[in-house]
């Protein structure tokens, strides 16, 4: 399988007609690298909110108002264009309206249509606090023709046992589209990523937001590098690092991973930690002993 990952930007646009444009401009870019899947970034949706013009995007809470009154619009651009490509698509996420209540949602698409969605899980204080962003529905994971896929919205990656959850459902590739405001943030992510494709013995594919968006409140610096993972062990590089790209560059990192790899690695890797995962509940199990100096 191929997998892209997109350090995205976001713009500013006068009507929905510029947004589609640029939309299936990057589309048409990374379906011409022969990627199966092209991943978005968390929240890239947010550039929407500027179709309330500019004191809608710079209210902190207008604007995701905002952003997500064009969810299906952009939905539909989306579904078309995996579909015209014959290509699947995780696209950035953005707030939806969902019981009530705004949730961070990413939706996966097909060359058939939506295929389903995911959303954040938990919630970054920013979300909490500011934006009151909720939790939305839960885990799922995704059948493809090329990999089973789980998705773990920036925050989401951080905590193991939602990837483990994935992974256990048959999850053998995670996507980790992102939002960060400073290096320190974006790495947070990166090392999240890099060690649930260690635990999981998986693939994983982080995928930024990059650049200024002054404009737009909440997401207004942005930083990140593209990112696909493995887990460092025989036939894989070193580092684990698939492919990445540079700092704050927009565009497309891409890396060719077999499926195949992934599942000989589980079964007969150097070290076998998705096998091994549910041996640290019976030693987690005997009470911590604390040995005073």
């Amino acid at each position: 399988m191929k997998l892209a990952a997109a350090a995205y930007p976001l713009d500013f646009f006068g009507d929905f007609s510029d947004y589609e444009a640029k939309i299936t401009a990057w589309v048409a870019e990374g379906a011409a690298t022969g990627a199966d899947l092209l991943v978005f970034p968390e929240y890239g949706a947010m550039e929407l909110a500027s179709l309330g013009g500019r004191a809608v995007a710079g209210d902190q809470d207008l604007a995701v108002r905002e952003a997500a009154k064009h969810h299906e619009a952009a939905s539909a651009v989306l579904a078309r264009l995996a579909a015209a490509h014959d290509v699947h698509i995780l696209g950035g996420s953005g707030p939806v309206w969902h019981e009530g209540q705004l949730v961070n949602r990413a939706v996966f698409y097909g060359p058939s249509g939506v295929i389903g969605h995911q959303d954040k899980q938990i919630m970054t204080r920013f979300e909490r606090e500011d934006w009151g962003i909720a939790p939305g529905s839960g885990l799922k994971v995704f059948e493809t023709p090329f990999a089973r896929v789980g998705v773990v919205i920036c925050y989401d990656s951080e905590f193991p046992l939602l990837s483990r959850a994935l992974s256990e459902a048959g999850a053998e590739v995670l996507l980790a589209p992102c939002c960060t405001e400073g290096f320190a943030g974006f790495m947070r992510v990166r090392v999240g990523s890099m060690a649930r494709a260690l635990e999981n013995q998986c693939v994983s594919v982080q995928a930024p937001l990059v650049g200024e968006a002054a404009w737009c409140a909440g997401v207004e610096e942005n930083t990140g590098i593209a990112g696909i993972f493995g887990p460092p062990d025989a036939g894989w590089p070193e580092t684990g690092v698939l492919a990445e790209g540079a700092l704050n560059v927009p565009g497309w990192v891409v890396a060719e991973v077999s499926r195949e790899q992934i599942r000989q690695t589980r079964d007969d890797g150097v070290v076998l930690l998705s096998r091994h995962w549910p041996e640290q509940e019976e030693r987690v199990a005997v009470p911590v002993e604390v040995i005073r100096a």
